[in-house]
């Protein structure tokens, strides 16, 4: 959540709703406290396991295929803020390619994400370009048992904007008469709807390996907004991006031929907001020649709230349908915080797609699975 989704919730919940002037005011001070408090941070997905550019500059290029396109969607807080929910796309496309006669590999590939919320039309989009090497340091190139360390960087440009004139502020709540009065002076000096382009640089490590078909285990880190770009409005003040670190690890576990399980973790930390989702996937296959896969999971997602620590924000259910070239996931966030009494538990819809084209290459090399 960030100091916009209040300032929303509030002109929505007070045009909409019958207070008192004592309760509007109280309302208005815990919203405006909130915001206060907030820092601006990068958004998130529950699917973090199919948004692989997005999470680690190393994951980059690391797949079975020759490319790979991605796309994603989350949707959060429609039963609050009704048609102007929080937004979030995402895409990418990478490609792997052999070094020379060597068990290496390098990866190339481009990602963008646009996020918007609410009725003041507040976005935020971020471009990027990449790179990987990926170093065997196990196995052959003649066979499928491997393990890689990879590393990997974007470097992007990125840009922030609002509808000022959507919005209001202190300074137009009328006390006597409790209503808000858009006509009158806002006291803020906004003189500019976008902010400058800003470049932006990430970096990370992955380590991987695979012992069989279905048993595989992966470590990564990232640092994003490593330059810690200015993002303010104001041409005469500095509002730094800081730097987000990210820990996320998981793999594959088999329980028979056909069953086998997903666990993963992933823990982000920007500036003083840290969030952590982890659980597990459990999926089927038929091992067929075209493999047809379902996966089912539940995951936790814990962050902190303030001086509170860290609690339980949602629990995520999900579920993944796997063919020969693609999969397409779904999860849904059940929402677990004190905010469950507002939205009734309902907390964000999330779609994910992947999409990978097999390589001619002959020799085959194994990716764990995500």
């Amino acid at each position: 959540m960030n100091a916009h989704f209040f300032n929303d919730l509030m002109t929505i919940t007070i045009k909409n709703m019958k207070f008192n002037f004592t309760q509007k005011a109280v309302l208005l001070s815990a919203a405006l406290c909130c915001a206060l408090s907030m820092e601006a941070q990068d958004p998130r997905f529950s699917q973090f396991y199919a948004t692989p550019l997005q999470m680690n500059p190393a994951m980059t290029g690391v797949f079975e295929g020759s490319f790979r396109f991605t796309a994603n969607y989350r949707e959060l807080y429609t039963s609050i803020l009704a048609n102007a929910p929080f937004r979030t796309f995402a895409a990418g496309v990478d490609i792997r390619s052999k070094v020379g006669r060597s068990g290496d590999f390098v990866g190339f590939g481009f990602s963008a994400l646009r996020d918007e919320v609410g009725i003041s039309n507040f976005n935020r989009f971020n471009a990027n370009i990449g790179g990987s090497y990926q170093k065997q340091l196990g196995g052959s190139r003649y066979r499928s048992g491997d393990q890689f360390l990879i590393a990997g960087a974007q470097l992007g440009v990125g840009q922030r904007g609002f509808d000022w004139g959507k919005l209001w502020f202190s300074n137009q709540f009328n006390t006597s008469q409790a209503f808000i009065d858009y006509g009158s002076a806002t006291g803020e000096d906004f003189s500019r709807r976008e902010t400058d382009l800003y470049l932006d640089f990430n970096a990370g490590l992955l380590w991987y390996a695979i012992m069989d078909d279905n048993a595989s285990v992966y470590v990564g880190g990232a640092l994003h907004h490593l330059n810690e770009p200015n993002i303010s409005f104001v041409e005469t003040a500095d509002e730094v991006l800081h730097t987000k670190w990210v820990g996320h690890a998981g793999g594959e576990i088999p329980f028979t031929e056909q069953l086998s399980l997903l666990p993963a973790v992933a823990v982000m930390g920007q500036h003083k907001g840290m969030s952590m989702t982890a659980g597990a996937n459990v999926r089927y296959t038929n091992r067929d020649w075209k493999e047809v896969a379902i996966r089912a999971g539940a995951w936790a997602h814990v962050a902190n709230r303030l001086d509170q620590g860290m609690l339980l924000d949602a629990i995520v259910f999900s579920t993944i349908l796997e063919m020969e070239r693609w999969q397409l996931g779904v999860s849904y966030d059940v929402t677990a915080s004190v905010l469950s009494a507002a939205n009734n538990s309902r907390g964000a819809f999330e779609l994910s797609f992947i999409y990978v084209q097999p390589s001619k290459d002959r020799i085959r090399v194994n990716c764990p699975r995500f």
